[in-house]
């Protein structure tokens, strides 16, 4: 077996948390160069280098980032274990790094993290919104626990990881209520040449609201093209065009955005996805997560 000197991982870990070298020293009451050589051996033990120099700085490379995460959990249990053995109530609650693809409506996401936010234990949630592929990678460096996205993992990423699928629910057409009003009766022919505000191509919703439009012979006219769900909903409400939304948070779009239903369809679905890189999800925040939508959150066909 392999062992680890927790010294030297105790260093490093210091100097992740605050910041850099000089002000970790101070904290240890070490001179530079005793923590440097620590640092020199644990990077040995490890095969590779934990920081790389930029400029004056050290910033810590994707090994140190995921070393990092070991040892900040590795520490955590311990000062949990010396708390437990001391009758103290425990530190710090359970963390949960979400990673949320920028493209989910927000109301989703929160209706998503709730059960777990509602576990007895407190939850410490951390949230980063991205782009798919950077959250991707901070998942394959252990630094997120999930990463919540419309669609599963692509074929063909070097990511190993796991999607599971969380529900799926159909989607509703709003506009303002002077825009509506003339479109209701004839949904969804009525979207014919009508000014619609849409996801970007290349997302998943905008490919299935494409080919919809398409097999019905519809060609709506595109006012707007956005990256972001919730400002497509605020140009929505000052009237500049149909927006859509998951069904199952209609009645969160009409109460703040003012606005009517036009229409619904079954035939265009929004599906969301927990990915992990546990094959079996483990992580009692990310099981209620997966519970909860799975039993309660949608309806599953």
């Amino acid at each position: 077996m392999e062992w680890l000197n927790y010294h030297h991982l105790f260093y490093f870990w210091t100097v992740m948390r605050a910041g850099s070298l000089t002000a970790a020293c101070a904290r240890l009451s070490l001179a530079p160069s005793t923590v440097s050589a620590q640092l020199g051996r644990l990077e040995e033990t490890m095969g590779g280098k934990l920081f790389r120099r930029v400029g004056r700085n050290l910033e810590p490379t994707d090994l140190g980032h995921l070393v990092y995460r070991y040892a900040d959990e590795i520490f955590s249990l311990g000062r949990e274990m010396m708390d437990t053995v001391r009758g103290r109530p425990l530190a710090g609650p359970l963390s949960l790094k979400a990673g949320i693809v920028d493209v989910l409506p927000k109301f989703i996401v929160r209706r998503l993290l709730e059960p777990a936010l509602q576990l007895p234990e407190r939850i410490r949630l951390v949230c980063l919104e991205d782009k798919e592929d950077a959250l991707l990678a901070e998942l394959a460096m252990h630094t997120l626990d999930v990463v919540l996205s419309d669609s599963p993992l692509r074929a063909g990423l070097s990511v190993k990881a796991y999607s599971h699928l969380l529900g799926e629910c159909g989607i509703t057409f709003f506009a303002v209520e002077t825009l509506a009003s003339r479109l209701q009766a004839d949904f969804p022919r009525s979207l014919h040449e009508t000014p619609m505000l849409l996801p970007m191509e290349m997302t998943a919703l905008r490919g299935a609201l494409d080919r919809w439009f398409a097999s019905l012979g519809i060609r709506p006219a595109i006012a707007g093209e956005f990256d972001d769900s919730a400002l497509i909903m605020v140009f929505g409400q000052e009237g500049d065009g149909v927006f859509v939304a998951p069904t199952i948070i209609e009645n969160e779009v009409l109460r703040q955005h003012q606005v009517q239903v036009v229409g619904r369809t079954q035939a265009v679905k929004e599906r969301y996805y927990a990915i992990s890189v546990e094959r079996v999800i483990k992580h009692p925040a990310v099981a209620a997560i997966f519970e909860a939508a799975r039993h309660n959150l949608f309806v599953m066909k």
